[in-house]
C-alpha cells in the first residue's frame, strides 16, 4: 500500500532485501485509508514521521523503529519511542523466535525516607515522567512567553562494514523540550497528576545502535548507546489555589516570568539541592512458536518482579533450557557524567533493577506509547502467520513484557550522561548471498501503519487537545 504523498513508501518485497532505511509519514497512510473507506481524512498539515531501519543478514532479521515527531498544524510534539525487533531461529534447536527491546521514557526521581531501593526509583519515591505531549502551555505563562516545543529529530543513517557484519544507525533529538508529570506506579494506584510540575530543555537525547553479527559463533550483539544531554533550562510550576506560579532556572540563576532575577541558584544547583536523580525505563519481550520463555538473573525469575540486577545478565530461555537472548548490564556497568563544559567527565556506577509491570503498563500516561507499540508487531504477519498470532497482542504490550527494567544514574545534577547496555541474540546463522535471502519480515506492515495512524495518533490528538487540569483517575 503506497500513500499518495509520503517521505517514503513501503512494500512487502522490501523485506526480502538485505537492508534499507526509510522515513514514513503515518498520516499519509491514514489519508489513503480514509479516502478508500469513505471516512474524513486527517488534515493535510498533520504529519507523524517514523524512521525505520531493516537488516536481513546471516539468518537474523532486525527491524528498528524510532518516532521522530508529530505535527498537527502549528502544534508539534516529540515522543522518543525506540523499538528494536529481531527475528531468528535459535542456535541449537531452531526455534522460531522474535524478541523486542523498547525504550519507554526518562524518569527523574528523588528519594523519600521510605525508599525501598536506594538510588533506584520505586513506589515510595517521588517520580517524574518525561513526556513531550504537545500540551498548550499558555495557561502557565500568562505574563510571559511559554517555552517553545521546537525539538528536532535527526536520523543517524544506517551504515555497514564491507563484510556486512557490523551495522550502525540511530536518532538524535536536539533542543528536546520535555514536560514532567508526577506519576504513581503502585499497581493498586497507578495514575499521574494531569498538571505538569516542570518543563525542561535538554540540548540532546541521542540513541545509537551498533549490531555485530558473528555467524561463526552464531551470536548477534546489539549495543544500545544512550546519551542524555545537559539540561539548559527548567521552568518549575507551582500551584497556589489553582493559580500557577512559574520560576525559570538556567545556568546563570533563577528568574520570574517577567525576567527579573529571583535568586542566584542555577539549574544545576537546584537539581543537586533537590537531590534529583535520573533513570531510563525499558522493557523486553520475546515470542516463541509452540514454546514458552522465561527470563532469569542470578537464578531468579525476573518477570514482574522487583529485583536488583546490577552487574548481572538477564538470560531468556525456552522451557527446555535453550538460551535465546541475553540482556547484559555487566559489560558496561558504569556511566560517564560530563561537567558543564562537556569536555571532562567522571565515571559512576549505574543501579539497575527489574520492576513490577502493572504500575507502569496500566498508567494512563502511557496510553500513547501502548497504542502505538502494540500494533507494530503486525509486521510479523506475512513473515510467519502462526508466530504473528502470538505476537499480535503481546510482543510490544508492556502488560505482557518478559520484564521491565530501570537503569538509574544516581549522581546527576543535570549534566550530560552517556551509557550503553548490551543485548545478545543466539541464532542459527545462514551463509546465504544477499540476493538469495527469502525471509520477508512483514507483508502487512502497511496495515500496521494504517492502524497506528488511525488508533494511536488519534490518542495523541486527544492528548494534545485535552486541557483539563483535574487529576487523572487511577485505572482499574
Amino acid at each position: 500500500m503506497v500513500p499518495a504523498v509520503a517521505s517514503d513508501s513501503l512494500k512487502p518485497s522490501d523485506f526480502s532485501q538485505e537492508s534499507w532505511s526509510k522515513t514514513l509519514d503515518f498520516f499519509d497512510y491514514a489519508r489513503v485509508y480514509a479516502s478508500e473507506h469513505g471516512k474524513t481524512p486527517p488534515s493535510s498539515d498533520w504529519h507523524a514521521y517514523m524512521y525505520l531501519a531493516y537488516i536481513n543478514a546471516t539468518g537474523l532479521q532486525l527491524l528498528y523503529g524510532g518516532l521522530s515527531n508529530i505535527t498537527l498544524g502549528k502544534a508539534s510534539l516529540t515522543i522518543p519511542i525506540q523499538t528494536v525487533m529481531e527475528h531468528y531461529k535459535t542456535k541449537d534447536k531452531g526455534k522460531d523466535v522474535i524478541v523486542a527491546s523498547s525504550f519507554i521514557m526518562l524518569l527523574a526521581f528523588n528519594e523519600t525516607t521510605n525508599t525501598i531501593y536506594p538510588n533506584s526509583p520505586d513506589v515510595k519515591d517521588n517520580l517524574y515522567a518525561s513526556f513531550s505531549l504537545g500540551r498548550d502551555l499558555s495557561q502557565y505563562f500568562q505574563d510571559s512567553t511559554p517555552p517553545a516545543l521546537n525539538s528536532k529529530a535527526t536520523v543517524i543513517p544506517l551504515t555497514s562494514s564491507v563484510d556486512k557484519l557490523k551495522w550502525h544507525w540511530g536518532m538524535k533529538h536536539t533542543n528536546l523540550t520535555a514536560i514532567w508529570w508526577k506519576i504513581f506506579v503502585d499497581p493498586s494506584d497507578s495514575r499521574y497528576e494531569a498538571v505538569p510540575v516542570a518543563i525542561t530543555v535538554y540540548d540532546e537525547l541521542t540513541f545509537t545502535y551498533d549490531l555485530t553479527l558473528n555467524p561463526t559463533e552464531q551470536k548477534a550483539t546489539l549495543a544500545a548507546n544512550y546519551v542524555i544531554g545537559k539540561m539548559t533550562n527548567l521552568w518549575l510550576i507551582r500551584w497556589f489555589f489553582l493559580i500557577p506560579s512559574v520560576l525559570h532556572y538556567n545556568s546563570t540563576g533563577c528568574y520570574r516570568p517577567n525576567r527579573t532575577k529571583y535568586s542566584d541558584e542555577t539549574i544545576y544547583q537546584f537539581l543537586e539541592n533537590q537531590k534529583i536523580k535520573m533513570s531510563i525505563v525499558l522493557f523486553q519481550s520475546s515470542i516463541l512458536l509452540d514454546h514458552k520463555a522465561s527470563s532469569f538473573a542470578n537464578g531468579k525469575n525476573v518477570n514482574d518482579t522487583d529485583l536488583p540486577v546490577d552487574n548481572s545478565v538477564i538470560s531468556t530461555q525456552a522451557e527446555d533450557g535453550e538460551r535465546i537472548f541475553d540482556t547484559s548490564f555487566n559489560t558496561k556497568k558504569t556511566y560517564n557524567l560530563y561537567d558543564l563544559t562537556e569536555r571532562a567527565y567522571s565515571t559512576h556506577e549505574t543501579v539497575t533493577r527489574t520492576s513490577k509491570i502493572a504500575g507502569f503498563a496500566r498508567n494512563p500516561i502511557f496510553a500513547v506509547h501502548t497504542s502505538l507499540m502494540r500494533l507494530i508487531p503486525l509486521a510479523v504477519a506475512h513473515m510467519h502467520p502462526p508466530l504473528y498470532a502470538k505476537a499480535r497482542d503481546r510482543l510490544l504490550n508492556m502488560t505482557h513484557a518478559d520484564y521491565l527494567y530501570i537503569v538509574s544514574y544516581p549522581t546527576y545534577g543535570g549534566y550530560k550522561i552517556v551509557h550503553d547496555p548490551t543485548f545478545t541474540a543466539y541464532y542459527a546463522s545462514q551463509q546465504v548471498a544477499a540476493g538469495e535471502q527469502k525471509l520477508p519480515f512483514g507483508g502487512l506492515i502497511g496495515v500496521a501503519i494504517i492502524a497506528v495512524a488511525v488508533i494511536a495518533i488519534a490518542g495523541v490528538i486527544i492528548t494534545v487537545r485535552k486541557k483539563s487540569t483535574k487529576a487523572v483517575a487511577k485505572t482499574p
